[in-house]
């Protein structure tokens, strides 16, 4: 490598991978088998709720430590984030069922797909010699999404919010990521599809950073933009 940086980090979701079809209609097709009345405009009406309580969702970060506390702690956050759609586009008696079947399909890889230069970009990075990492605010169901998706070999690690204490865009979770390959932030690119989780938070703990914008919708700023992941490689020989 002629350039400084020796390790690439990656968001996970919606950068490498995405749902399919839409979180919206994952949510409307098992809600149906569990007494939820469906309107012809019930994906949209989840839609808007789903984004509205995400939002004002707290950040996935808890004050507990053992690996089974941090799982239903994950749990819990989700729970009452589906709940809050639920609560606003219409309940039913059996949200509870409906909650853990969809909860664990979102473990399920076949609930995911890969975005089509996902893993030839990671071999073309690992084969120029460069570590790889995830961060994330993603749950403990990443590691079995990844699995699943075959990509887990791929990176060297992977830190996620609930086992960083930290959650993007707070510098500490990019500085525990750093940590863990024992570099310094300048040596490090993060590629991720928020302005705000993945840019800013990079840039705070001091981060090279690219944002990815796959529909070319966002107005040009003083960052590199993405078009796609393939879009990394001619850019780590740009940074100096």
């Amino acid at each position: 490598m002629t350039n400084s940086i020796r390790v690439v980090f990656f968001d996970a979701a919606d950068t490498l991978f995405h749902v399919r079809g839409s979180v919206a209609d994952m949510y409307l097709q098992h809600a149906v088998q569990f007494g939820f009345h469906q309107k012809s405009d019930s994906s949209t009406q989840i839609a808007h709720a789903f984004r509205r309580a995400f939002r004002e969702a707290p950040p996935p970060v808890f004050a507990v430590s053992e690996p089974a506390q941090i799982k239903q702690s994950e749990r819990l956050w989700w729970f009452d984030i589906v709940h809050n759609v639920f609560y606003r586009v219409g309940m039913f008696e059996r949200f509870d069922d409906f909650f853990d079947q969809v909860f664990r399909a979102f473990e399920d890889h076949r609930a995911w797909r890969l975005f089509p230069e996902t893993v030839s970009t990671l071999a073309r990075l690992k084969a120029q010699g460069l570590e790889l990492g995830i961060i994330s605010n993603f749950d403990s169901r990443l590691f079995t999404v990844m699995r699943g998706l075959g990509i887990a070999d791929s990176f060297d690690t992977v830190t996620i919010s609930s086992l960083a204490h930290a959650a993007k865009p707070a510098p500490q979770i990019f500085r525990t990521a750093l940590e863990k390959h024992a570099i310094d932030p300048e040596e490090a690119l993060h590629v991720g599809d928020s302005m705000r989780e993945d840019v800013e938070g990079a840039r705070k703990a001091g981060l090279h950073t690219a944002l990815l914008d796959r529909d070319g919708t966002l107005k040009p700023v003083d960052i590199p933009i993405l078009k796609n992941l393939e879009d990394v490689i001619p850019l780590l020989d740009r940074i100096e």
